[in-house]
């Protein structure tokens, strides 16, 4: 099964690929800092794996690659214009129904401090 969440002290710096830089240092100040009485904030990174899906997911990668491919480089308004649509298409995007499962009861438990 495919991890979509992951909490930060559950990943470091060994995890950079599978959550990003930002979030595996979040997971390395927890483990080493709070040893040391320095209070970081809990939370949770979404994964590379459920970014992946989430592009996927009913084609979206597909659209943003054929939109990138007519994309003309060199024409300001053409890039301003298609940045813009996938801007758009990437918010009006659904979540992929177990991705957003996930996130929803990582974030209920963050929320009842129970993280």
């Amino acid at each position: 099964m495919t991890d979509y969440v992951l909490w930060f002290d559950q990943v470091s710096m060994g995890d950079v690929e599978r959550v990003g830089g930002k979030n595996a240092s979040l997971g390395e100040m927890i483990s080493n800092l709070s040893e040391a009485g320095v209070s970081v904030p809990g939370g949770f990174a979404t994964t590379a794996d459920a970014y992946r899906e989430f592009l996927a997911f009913e084609g979206l990668d597909q659209r943003i690659q054929k939109a990138l491919d007519a994309l003309d480089v060199n024409d300001i308004r053409s890039l301003s214009d298609t940045g813009a649509q996938i801007r758009s298409w990437i918010l009006d995007a659904p979540l992929p129904p177990q991705l957003e499962k996930d996130v929803r009861e990582a974030f209920s438990k963050l929320q009842e401090g129970n993280a």
